[in-house]
């Protein structure tokens, strides 16, 4: 791929992502937007993951687990990719038609917008605990952000220059996206959810009431509240 041009490169992390990641590069290659960079980040996987996205001519480059969280892997990524936007997808998740990168991108024309997030669906043997999470918390409407810091990196697109500015704070192991949203609106910009651009994810965002993660998360979100209010 000509660098010069890159518009879209697509962030994926992974470890021991088989089981779905030839579902989901196959849909990033069949984008109607044409050629995108795929740059995949890998955490020790033990099965076929690198083969597949070998397979795919996916930029690839490892973290290990000593060194792994969440914002580390992102930065590691980004900074190896080349595109003005920057779409963040799970290794786990499938885009669920050829215009979701479409309909992530076309909110960048406005530059008040720094980041656009998508819908997540469940697919059929999905647990049920994460299938009403994903119908509650991801709906039909479009939104525009400006003071709500939700954002979701299992499928989201960012403004290169906005990550320049603001990379994900790797103090964090988790949480963020919501973290790093709630600086890029303090700055007066605009986050967008876009519906349209929807992925299948099949453990969903609370992996079936998973307390640990929960707790996890939860802790984030009162930091990211009391540093808001500046507690």
């Amino acid at each position: 791929m000509n660098k010069e041009t890159c518009n879209i490169s697509v962030i994926i992390r992974t470890k021991n992502e088989e089981r779905w990641l030839d579902s989901c590069l196959f849909a990033v290659r069949n984008q109607d937007v044409g050629e995108v960079e795929i740059v995949i980040v890998d955490n020790e996987s033990s099965d076929n993951t690198l083969k597949i996205a070998k397979s795919y001519q996916c930029i690839t480059t490892h973290i290990s687990n000593k060194d792994f969280n969440y914002s580390r892997a992102l930065n590691i990524g980004i900074n190896l990719s080349t595109g003005k936007l920057i779409s963040i997808l799970s290794g786990h998740c499938v885009p669920v038609d050829d215009r979701w990168l479409t309909c992530l991108s076309m909110h960048f024309l406005d530059e008040e917008v720094k980041a656009v997030y998508g819908r997540q669906e469940p697919l059929p043997d999905s647990n049920p605990v994460d299938k009403r999470d994903l119908w509650t918390t991801f709906g039909l409407d479009r939104r525009i952000q400006k003071r709500d810091f939700f954002f979701h990196n299992a499928n989201s697109m960012i403004r290169r220059s906005a990550w320049d500015k603001q990379p994900f704070n790797e103090k964090l192991n988790g949480v963020e996206d919501r973290e790093w949203a709630t600086k890029i609106l303090q700055s007066g910009n605009k986050i967008i959810y876009e519906p349209a651009a929807s992925v299948y994810h099949h453990h969903g965002i609370h992996h079936s009431g998973n307390e640990q993660r929960a707790a996890r998360v939860v802790r984030m979100i009162e930091t990211i509240h009391q540093e808001a209010n500046g507690v």
